[in-house]
């Protein structure tokens, strides 16, 4: 089935107004995200309104179709094809969730349970900013049923992030706060739930830089 036959009643997301809109609208009226605006949007926690290029939208739609009828779920499809992380069978459950074995069950205590990736499929952005992606092992205790972040869980994150990427940068001279940003998508917006994810944003890095935290050779 070509991308333009697609049903988009059979979307395998569910789609925000914002990318109803979008896809309305076309490739020829899409603004890419800026660095200011990210800042709003995340300060204010408007999440929803990240969006992707209509275009790009469209395949990660067919592409999602298609990986989940392959794999059976985005969740299998990560943890085998881009983490190499294999589940503990006997533990994992629909309700759980994949479950594997840790060296420390605190989140980012031991790099062996997190990883950074690029995000194979990130928002409409600036040229210059890249959308990374940390998957953690571990899970990161969140206010149920939404899956907001508890202050203790975003403090968490943010004393990562500060070690992570902020201070690596600033080793390279550049003011890593004006150049980092991160969120964490709540239940509703995840397209893979069930495997414990948060989004770092940064602008004007180096690609070594990328490359040392990533451990890839590029895009």
């Amino acid at each position: 089935m070509a991308e333009h036959d697609l049903d988009w009643a059979s979307c395998p997301f569910e789609l925000t107004e914002t990318d109803i809109e979008n896809l309305r609208r076309g490739d020829e009226h899409f603004v890419p995200h800026g660095w200011e605006e990210l800042k709003h949007i995340i300060a204010t926690n408007n999440l929803s309104i990240l969006k992707r290029k209509p275009s790009d939208l469209k395949r990660y739609i067919y592409w999602t179709n298609s990986t989940k009828a392959e794999y059976g779920s985005m969740t299998h499809f990560v943890c085998k094809e881009r983490l190499h992380w294999t589940p503990l069978p006997s533990s994992s459950t629909a309700e759980s969730g994949p479950v594997f074995a840790c060296k420390d069950e605190t989140p980012f205590a031991s790099a062996e349970d997190f990883k950074i990736l690029r995000n194979d499929w990130p928002y409409g952005l600036d040229p210059n900013i890249n959308h990374l992606v940390v998957w953690l092992k571990t899970k990161i205790p969140v206010q149920q049923p939404e899956g907001y972040l508890l202050p203790e869980s975003r403090d968490r994150i943010q004393r990562f992030v500060q070690n992570t990427f902020v201070d690596r940068l600033a080793k390279e001279g550049i003011d890593g706060g004006n150049h980092v940003q991160w969120f964490k998508n709540w239940v509703g917006l995840q397209s893979v739930r069930g495997l414990d994810h948060f989004h770092v944003l940064v602008r004007d890095v180096p690609e070594h830089i990328l490359r040392e935290w990533t451990g890839d050779g590029g895009p």
